[in-house]
């Protein structure tokens, strides 16, 4: 075991660093009160090249490891974004980047993968349902052959992030019917639609916190996919979403670390500085205690995480990934959960007041323990990995 920080990484948390300066906590409370895409953020990691950390350089990436993208996804959330601003790089460097450069055509890797790593293409991923929520298997959005090259899309889509600043859709469809299909895992499938095609609408949704990442319901009304658009074989989508899941989970783990990272970071020097009956509060035990457990959670989670990450790139067999991503994921996420809520207590009624941070990394964390896979769905894949039975 080597627990020492690659070299490399100092000058990838120098730039970072710099980059995010003009963009910290202020810039986020703003975008946050304005219900505004951080626009200017976005497009200077895109060009800088921050979303091509794992794209291979002949189509314009860094070709670097999926563990150094952990490290840029948690370097990038502590500039001031948190948990929030890892859900973009789940939209397009995961949805988008990973998907097509593991399980895309050539044509599709030449064609989007460029775009991807200098930040004029964004994406987003619809696979919830309505009526199937963790179920993915109860899918109903379908894709019919037409008979003219391509797939007729019919369906409709919800909490589907960032659709507003995304040019494609990744979405999960139907295209055998569950009763047809030889497994509940088959018969689905992965295609990448235009978002401004023909029958694609889409519409806001509220929510109680990441105001400046819209959430949205999509619609398909038969939109026609070129069958060049298809991810890998038919009815074999489940294989390949699987893998863009638990890369999914890993840059969840990543943002969420960050977010218990920076919360812990503000609330000590809080801490040190809010004086009560005569002298710090961080000189009381009653605020030791929390902030020192917090800081054991922040590092566990960076070991979970990482070597999740390591696992990836080392392309140890699926369940071992999955398992590690679900422990990263689950442990990640509610470890900001925890942090943000100490936070609050920590800052007493200021903590209450969108005047300061903690307000809204608190309520902003909540929802990585319900999306990417909910807290219950990770207990549940980690059980499974046990050898426990499943019902």
């Amino acid at each position: 075991m080597e627990f020492q920080r690659p070299d490399h990484w100092g000058p990838i948390e120098d730039s970072l660093n710099a980059l995010s300066g003009p963009y910290g906590l202020d810039y986020w409370r703003e975008k946050d009160e304005r219900h505004e895409f951080p626009t200017e953020l976005w497009h200077a990691l895109g060009e800088q090249g921050w979303m091509g950390v794992s794209i291979p350089s002949e189509y314009g990436g860094e070709g670097m490891s999926f563990l150094d993208t952990v490290f840029v996804v948690e370097t990038a959330c502590r500039g001031g974004g948190g948990s929030t601003l890892s859900q973009l790089f789940m939209a397009t460097p995961v949805f988008g980047g990973e998907t097509i450069r593991r399980h895309g055509s050539d044509e599709l890797k030449r064609t989007l993968l460029p775009g991807i790593a200098d930040g004029s293409v964004d994406f987003c991923m619809a696979l919830t349902e309505p009526d199937a929520g963790s179920d993915t298997f109860a899918t109903t959005t379908n894709a019919v052959k037409n008979g003219n090259g391509s797939y007729v899309v019919n369906g409709q889509k919800v909490w589907i992030t960032a659709v507003p600043e995304a040019d494609y859709i990744l979405t999960i469809a139907r295209t055998t019917r569950a009763a047809d299909a030889p497994s509940r895992s088959r018969g689905l499938s992965l295609f990448v639609i235009d978002r401004d095609a023909p029958g694609v609408t889409h519409a806001p949704l509220p929510k109680v916190g990441t105001h400046c990442i819209s959430a949205s319901s999509v619609y398909f009304d038969d939109v026609e996919v070129p069958e060049d658009r298809l991810i890998g074989e038919p009815d074999m989508g489940w294989r390949h979403l699987v893998d863009t899941l638990n890369t999914e989970r890993l840059v969840t783990a990543a943002g969420c670390l960050a977010t218990a990272d920076l919360a812990l970071k503000i609330a000590s020097q809080y801490a040190s500085e809010r004086v009560v009956f005569g002298r710090p509060i961080g000189s009381n035990q009653g605020i030791q205690f929390p902030l020192a457990e917090l800081k054991m959670r922040v590092e566990a989670a960076r070991l979970l995480t990482y070597k999740a990450a390591w696992l990836k790139d080392a392309g140890r067999p699926g369940a071992d990934l999955k398992q590690a991503a679900a422990i990263a994921k689950l442990y990640s996420t509610e470890a900001a959960v925890s942090a943000t809520r100490v936070a609050t207590q920590v800052f007493g009624g200021n903590g209450f007041m969108e005047e300061f941070p903690v307000a809204r990394f608190y309520r902003d964390a909540k929802v990585l323990e319900i999306g990417e896979g909910t807290s219950e769905v990770q207990r549940l894949v980690i059980a499974r990995g046990l050898g426990l039975p499943v019902t």
